[in-house]
Formats: C-alpha cells, structure tokens, sequence
C-alpha cells in the first residue's frame, strides 16, 4: 500500500511557536488551522502528554476539498484506491516534569489488534472500516455532501484514538493527522531533511532513486524516502526506522540549527500545516508550546512496540505482524520514569456505532504469541543523523 508518511507537521509548528516568531506566528497559524472534536471524553491526567500523530493515504485537503490528480503524478503516489489507511502511527509521550525523556512509539500499520466493534485487523485499517460504518449509517439519515465526509471522518478518528488507546494502555490527550502531499509541502518549507543511507536504493514501487550516504531531501524525494519498504531487509519494519530517523532529523534540525530563522520558511510553513494537518478541537497549542519550551533535540527518542512474528496469517487480512497487546502495555508504560500507564478502556463515548453485521459483539482477542516479543532495539535519538537501510 501507498502513500505512508511520517507526521512531522506537529513537531514544525510547535518549534515555530517558541523561536523568535512567537504571538504572530501563533495567531496566524491558529487562525487557520482546521480542527475535529476527535477526542470526545475528558482525560484525568496522568503525568504525561500524549499525542497521536497519523498520516493518512488521504487525496484530499484538510477541509475535505478533492486535491488535483497532478499533484500526485509529481509525488509518484500512484491512483487514488480510496483506502483511507493510516499507514503510519506515531504516539509521542511528554512527560509533564522537566528533564524527564520524551519518546515517539511507532506502530507498525500491519500490527493486528482488536478494533472496537470491528473485530482484529491490521491497524492501519482501523480509520477505514470506522469512516465506511459511518458514511453508510449517515447517509440513511439523509446526511450529505461535505457534512457527510466531516462526520464520517470525526467517527474514524474517534475510532482510531480508542483502538491505540486499548493497545498501549494510554489516555490520548492530542491528535495530529496529516496526509502525504502535506508530508512533502512541509518538507519543502523547513528546507529539507538530512538523512543518510547505508546503500544506495532503487525502488519503482515508491519511487525512491537515491544514492548512499548523507544528503538533504524534500518534496518528492523525501516522500519516498519514507515510503518505501520493498526491497529493505525487514519490509515494513525497516521503513518504520526510517520513518524515526528523518522525524528525528527534523527534529535536531529545527531545535538546534535555528532551520525557521527564516521568514519565508515560516510563510510556507504556516501555509503547508493549515492547508494540510487537522488537530483536535481541545488543543491549545500555545499553552502546550509553552511547556514544550526547554524541549531539546538530545531528549527525544524513537522506538517501536514490541512485536512477534512479521508473517502472522490472518483470516481475512493477508500476512500481519503479531502483536501481545500486554507486552505493547508494559513496554510504553516504561517509556517514561515515574509515569506509569493505566488500564485500557473498552471504547469510545460517542463513537461510531459498529457495522450492521457486526451485532455489536466484542472484538476478537488476538492469537497468541508464536513466541516472546522482539526485544526493542537501541532507539534511535534526535541528537544527529542516523544512517539507515
């Protein structure tokens, strides 16, 4: 599948409000973004500030508006299959006390959990399958139009937050969803990306045509670099890697080297993330700036939840990786010291109700493990570039 991504729109606007640009950019910026009442429970807090970021196989903007079939000839994304999957999940957790770690967890897209109302699938499917229940079940209401894709699209998102919820055991407090031609505007602002290959690569599937070593890409050619995964030793684990190494990239590259001094690279920027990212409705982000402030490259780090096997055979889903949702609970909820998980809760308030075939029955449990998670590799650290397959 196309079109994956990593959500690097939250991490440019945040630093956006604490350089020098500060109220203007701010209110610029908020005054424009599109938001979705996604989160539809208050959250008890729990030391920690956790936010989900999605990138979405989404051909439109963040308004919903269809966007042009050339934009995605440039970018090399192929047809529109209408998919909606969110082949690329990433749950950052900031603790509330200064100098404890932040950490990004990715999930991989093919993780076969439970999904509320829908049985267990590959996790990237939880959005689609909650957004077509809703679009049908709104339609026979007469609803219509743009309201139609809105609701159904708040429904997924609902969905979403709750199925990651139940995997890892956290309260989300934020989402932050952007689709692929916003990943490459937003590149294009900040000036590019340094990122470092191990070897060259080739790969018509993605696109991607570059040579090994470091080298700085945008646009187009950082799409690729993070969509692909044919050809790479581990599939779709390694692009997961890659994902986290140009996310920490970024990183070090706007919170140390001063990358949005630049007034035009804050226009395009502020353009790129309003036309682009939708957040939740809640989020006050010059408050969370505020606290985010003393945030430095050296303190945030990637890692991924533990999985077991990478060719797990489902029923109706192909091969997945193997997920224990009790060892995904222990692993993030040691992620940060002294700041423990809760239980899970069983699903959303006010979310989309499941399909008609479903008779409201519980989701599956997973299968069990084949054998003991994966131990989690060394996390890749945003205080410079790694090089990656």
């Amino acid at each position: 599948m196309r079109g994956v991504r990593v959500a690097v729109a939250v991490v440019s606007a945040l630093v956006l409000m604490v350089t020098g640009y500060g109220w203007t950019a701010y209110r610029e910026l908020g005054a424009r973004l599109v938001t979705s009442d996604v989160l539809t429970r208050d959250r008890p807090s729990d030391g920690v500030t956790d936010i989900l970021l999605v990138g979405l196989d989404s051909r439109t903007d963040a308004a919903g508006n269809p966007l042009p079939r050339e934009l995605f000839d440039a970018l090399d994304v192929g047809p529109d299959q209408g998919t909606l999957n969110t082949d690329t999940l990433i749950l950052v957790r900031i603790p509330d006390e200064a100098g404890l770690p932040t950490t990004a967890v990715s999930i991989p897209r093919d993780s076969y959990v439970a999904i509320p109302g829908f049985g267990t699938h590959k996790i990237n499917s939880a959005y689609a399958r909650a957004a077509a229940a809703a679009r049908a079940r709104l339609a026979a209401q007469g609803v219509t139009g743009p309201a139609l894709e809105q609701q159904a699209a708040q429904a997924a998102r609902r969905i979403l937050v709750t199925t990651v919820e139940q995997l890892t055991g956290v309260s989300v407090d934020h989402y932050a969803e952007v689709n692929l031609a916003g990943f490459a505007d937003i590149t294009q602002a900040v000036g590019g990306v340094p990122v470092c290959l191990n070897a060259p690569v080739r790969d018509s599937y993605s696109g991607a045509d570059l040579a090994a070593g470091p080298q700085t890409l945008q646009g187009p050619a950082a799409l690729a670099f993070v969509r692909q995964r044919h050809g790479l030793p581990r599939g779709d684990l390694d692009r997961v890697v890659r994902q986290q190494a140009f996310l920490a990239s970024l990183a070090h590259e706007v919170l140390s080297t001063g990358t949005l001094a630049d007034p035009a690279q804050v226009s395009g920027l502020i353009a790129a993330v309003s036309r682009y990212v939708v957040v939740d409705s809640g989020w006050d982000l010059l408050a969370f700036a505020a606290q985010a402030r003393g945030l430095t490259a050296g303190a945030i780090s990637f890692r991924t939840i533990p999985t077991g096997r990478p060719n797990l055979p489902t029923p109706d889903d192909g091969v997945a990786v193997q997920i224990d949702p009790r060892a995904v609970r222990d692993f993030v909820g040691t992620l940060s010291e002294g700041t423990p998980v809760g239980a899970p809760r069983a699903s959303a308030e006010g979310s989309a109700p499941p399909p008609s075939g479903d008779g409201g029955r519980a989701p599956s449990p997973p299968p069990p493990m084949a054998a003991a998670p994966a131990p989690a590799a060394q996390p890749i650290t945003a205080a410079g570039v790694r090089c990656v397959n």
